[in-house]
């Protein structure tokens, strides 16, 4: 398949940000595309080479980039930096630049999509002695005899700057239309991506199979599942409305939820947002195995630094020590950790998502051998109010931060979001509710001791509906020197001078950020705004939702997506939920 047709359509979806339109561009595509190459298209629409628990990166800096296009152009570095630094995106720059080339060259071939794909898989693999100056010659190849609008997205997907303004929803819309005919038919798609975390995978197998193939999809080890989310309450009161007469309740551990999958002697860990963390947690694959009584698993637990003398549990940021390349032996011993299983997703050649909790609990405590390292959360039955506040005030006594209610009779829902499992942590039991996970889509440079960092930054939440982040407050307080210079080292290599698509903001940030990082905020209540996106037109026309007072709780979230911070319905779940004289302060206003 030619290239230059996906060039084409990038051009067009980079011209709009209309979901409807952005889905059509996608459906021309798709039913353009051999069967054989559409996994291929649908890893490069999302700028990336294989599913992201595969781990697979480009890792190609602007300088190198430069260098390649360079070597291509005959153009001095120094010409190509300028024009850079001018135009602020380095695909459309080098599109002018070899553009001039191409005036003057009738040697060029027409280069597929197959060979773009194959040689940036090649250029992922290369590391060590070498491997840049090789990296370098695999660029410039393509370069050589890519039209000026082809080398412009070649080198977005390069640098990571191919902004389209789509997820994942969109593409499943699309595919649903193409190779099935109805849009209703995205559940399907939903359902196989997320036992599969592959959208690769899910686009060959319906151009291939058709939806009988999609509604065969199945769990397969190693290959993560999509966790299942739980909706926010703030009183005992609201679960008992909610979850009926009898339900489970567990610790809420401030930890870092785990998959572990289990076959034999190979152990495999990812993260919630589907990131592989074998290697930060040698001492969890070296003890699993004797632990784990079953041929195979896929297991969820939630991993918590611990005090080693006391036992007590320790803040979720006490596992960030265990995020480094190097000395890891050094970590492993300086910050130990318990794993606090809660469910069984897979075991022995089996689903199990689809048994109810009650069921998942059994099997559970029947294959998991307990000891000091290896534990299972704490959950009991629960019928009334007074049961939820007992185990409760237990749990912050035990140095947790809340519960999960659980509802006995409902399966796994892998992906989803719903009543099936509620959160109440120590913070909702106030009159708002007002711990947020929020999106950092902006940043406003600092002054005083804040110079040469962001001293307020902008941030969203995540609208399911739309596939966009709106803006709901703008955070300065609560950082510390430290978390302002550790959110300038994560935010930095993300900065971009136009704002992603998906950004939905009437707020002009000084610099923009790809929508990654998540942080935990709080706040004193919701308010209306005319300013900021949040709920747009759903409580007044013309106004929006934000945070009043809001703060920097100390958390950043690495261990989720943009896409699993908090939405726009808990936002207006929590507004609603603010007493009726705040309420009534707010219409008047």
């Amino acid at each position: 398949m030619e290239y230059s047709i996906l060039a084409e359509v990038f051009q067009k979806m980079e011209s709009t940000t209309k979901r409807l339109e952005l889905t059509q561009f996608l459906v021309e595509l798709f039913e353009k595309t051999p069967h054989e190459v559409v996994s291929k298209i649908v890893y490069l629409i999302q700028g990336k080479l294989r599913p992201d628990f595969e781990g697979i990166e480009l890792g190609v800096a602007e300088k190198l980039a430069m260098k390649a296009i360079s070597k291509s152009s005959g153009i001095a570095i120094k010409k190509i930096q300028e024009a850079y630094t001018k135009d602020g995106d380095m695909g459309h720059a080098a599109a002018v630049i070899l553009e001039q080339k191409t005036q003057t060259t009738f040697l060029m071939e027409s280069i597929t999509v197959e060979r773009v794909y194959e040689t940036l898989f090649k250029i992922a693999k290369l590391e060590g002695s070498g491997s840049q100056d090789m990296k370098i010659k695999y660029i410039s190849s393509l370069l050589n005899d890519a039209s000026p609008l082809e080398a412009s997205f070649i080198l977005k997907i390069l640098l990571g700057t191919l902004r389209l303004g789509i997820a994942e929803n969109t593409v499943m819309d699309a595919l649903a239309i193409t190779y099935s005919g109805d849009k209703q038919n995205r559940k399907l798609l939903q359902n196989a991506y997320n036992v599969s975390s592959d959208l690769g995978k899910v686009a060959e197998t319906i151009a291939v199979e058709g939806i009988e193939g999609i509604k065969k999809f199945k769990i397969s080890l190693f290959n993560p599942i999509r966790p299942m989310l739980a909706d926010r309450v703030k009183s005992e009161k609201e679960v008992i409305e909610k979850m009926g007469n009898e339900f489970a309740i567990e610790y809420k551990l401030d930890g870092e939820r785990v998959q572990i999958h289990i076959a034999g002697e190979r152990i495999e860990l990812f993260s919630r947002s589907l990131e592989k963390i074998s290697d930060y947690y040698p001492d969890i694959t070296e003890k699993m195995p004797k632990i784990i009584q079953a041929d195979d698993a896929i297991l969820e637990a939630e991993i918590v630094a611990i005090n080693e003398n006391t036992g007590d549990f320790l803040p979720f940021q006490e596992l960030m020590h265990r995020r480094r390349k190097y000395k890891i032996e050094k970590a492993v011993t300086e910050y130990p950790i318990t794993v606090n299983f809660f469910d069984v997703l897979y075991c022995n050649g089996k689903d199990c998502t689809e048994l109810n909790y009650n069921e998942r609990r059994r099997k559970l405590e029947s294959i998991v051998k307990q000891n000091e390292f290896a534990k299972f959360i704490p959950m009991t039955i629960a019928k009334n109010e007074n049961d939820i506040e007992e185990f409760f005030e237990n749990s912050i006594n035990a140095g947790s931060e809340g519960l999960m209610l659980k509802m006995l009779d409902k399966p796994y829902q892998a992906g989803s979001r719903g009543s099936h499992w509620l959160k109440l942590k120590r913070e909702y039991r106030n009159e708002l509710g007002d711990s947020l996970d929020l999106v950092v889509v902006g940043g406003f440079f600092g002054k005083g001791r804040r110079t040469g960092s962001y001293g307020t930054l902008l941030l969203s939440t995540y609208d399911e509906n739309t596939d966009t982040f709106p803006s709901i407050c703008k955070v300065g307080t609560g950082f510390t020197d430290d978390s302002l210079d550790q959110l300038y080292q994560i935010l930095n290599p993300k900065t971009t001078i136009k704002k992603n698509p998906r950004i939905n903001s009437e707020m002009e940030a000084d610099v923009w950020f790809e929508p990654e990082l998540v942080i935990e905020v709080v706040a004193s209540e919701i308010t209306l705004s005319p300013i900021h996106k949040v709920a747009k037109d759903e409580i007044r026309k013309g106004t929006g939702l934000a945070l009043r007072f809001p703060k920097f709780t100390g958390k950043i979230r690495l261990e989720k997506t943009a896409e699993d911070a908090s939405t726009d319905e808990e936002v207006i779940s929590l507004y609603k939920g603010q007493n009726k004289a705040v309420r009534d302060k707010n219409l008047i206003q």
